[in-house]
């Protein structure tokens, strides 16, 4: 009897299982049905599409309204760089705005001690911020680099929910205009591109862009999200409807907190204690559009052409290392170097060894100056 009812139970169980399956499948299917009704969205002028990429001056007409958290993640990041006494820099920061109508968060890190003998344009990666990487700014000050960093939408000190990315394509397109302001300040000196995670895939795909290949000297990339699995094939197929129908919607990731992207536990410390880091699960938006941009770099990475290194740790759970031998061994640049660190993770300039990387970093640049 008792052999019974555990099987009936468990019959019960997985029917309902079943059913909120099938639920799930019919509203997710009738949802894209509907989605050919969709009204069309009025496009505001701002958004409509200009000439050549440039700086555009904000009105109080095309400024979004800040929202009290945006506010706040922004007047800190602005505290940060003024109340750094670094006698052997100078940080400053500039307000970038965009076609369409948000404003992103820049800064820079020049050398006073130093002549510049090139540039270095940051991206930092997902949900975290260019000011977590300014001890490596200035160990390439102290080299003779000048530093821009940007936070892409949504990150730092820019406009948007926070880590919430709508597309990615917006962080491209907001890159390229700032490398555009990066190169009218310094003419005739080279310029490089550092790229962390997805940060190196945004990197990845401007650099596609044959007008920005051909500005660019060349580019470091560590722990490149070229390669990222979901946690189940399906949801891949899934992802497109659910992105659309719950955008913001947080899920478990492998970005959750107190995740180990280093080995040096007070680095780990400081990453998820620093309010300008999101340490929420990731959102659904977000998800699809790191999938989305890595898959259209898995299938152009031979139209990669220009000098590059990418350095990986063996023991990343957050970025496939294999990825980074794949983007190494089928991009068509006749100068690239890969680097794999074994045993290291994620966050390669906040692990025990990070002035080796930084230094293998600075090494590589300096060699093609």
């Amino acid at each position: 009897m008792a052999r019974e009812a555990f099987m009936l139970k468990e019959s019960a169980l997985l029917s309902l299982r079943a059913l909120k399956s099938l639920v799930m499948v019919i509203c997710a299917v009738g949802m894209v049905l509907l989605l050919p009704f969709r009204g069309r969205r009025r496009v505001s002028p701002a958004e409509k599409p200009g000439g050549k990429g440039a700086v555009v001056r904000m009105t109080a007409k095309m400024a979004p309204r800040k929202t009290p958290a945006v506010a706040a993640r922004r007047d800190l990041a602005i505290r940060r760089i003024v109340e750094d006494d670094d006698q052997m820099c100078v940080r400053d920061y500039f307000l970038l705005g965009t076609k369409r109508g948000d404003t992103i968060f820049t800064q820079c890190w020049t050398p006073l001690s130093r002549n510049i003998k090139g540039v270095v344009l940051l991206m930092h990666g997902l949900n975290e911020h260019s000011g977590r990487y300014s001890d490596f700014a200035k160990q390439l000050n102290a080299n003779g680099y000048k530093v821009y960093g940007m936070d892409w939408i949504g990150h730092g000190g820019s406009d948007g929910l926070h880590a919430y990315v709508h597309s990615l394509d917006d962080a491209v397109s907001d890159m390229k205009v700032f490398l555009e302001k990066i190169q009218n300040e310094n003419r005739g000196l080279p310029c490089f591109c550092y790229g962390h995670s997805t940060g190196a895939a945004i990197t990845l795909k401007a650099l596609l862009d044959p007008k920005v290949e051909a500005c660019i000297d060349g580019a470091t990339f560590t722990s490149p999200a070229v390669g990222v699995e979901p946690s189940h094939p399906i949801l891949v197929a899934l992802a497109p409807i659910v992105s659309f129908l719950l955008p913001t919607y947080q899920c478990n990731s492998a970005y959750k907190k107190g995740l180990p992207v280093s080995r040096d536990p007070e680095a780990l410390i400081a990453k998820y204690s620093d309010p300008l880091v999101c340490t929420g699960s990731l959102r659904v938006r977000t998800g699809y559009e790191i999938l989305r941009i890595t898959s259209y770099l898995q299938q152009n990475l031979r139209k990669l052409k220009i000098p590059f290194q990418v350095l990986h740790g063996t023991a990343d759970s957050v970025t496939d290392p294999d990825a980074s031998q794949k983007l190494y061994e089928q991009a068509s640049s006749t100068d690239k170097t890969i680097k794999l660190y074994e045993g290291f993770a994620h966050d390669l300039l906040f692990e025990p060894e990070r002035d080796d990387i930084a230094h293998a970093i600075i090494q590589w640049l300096n060699s093609r100056i």
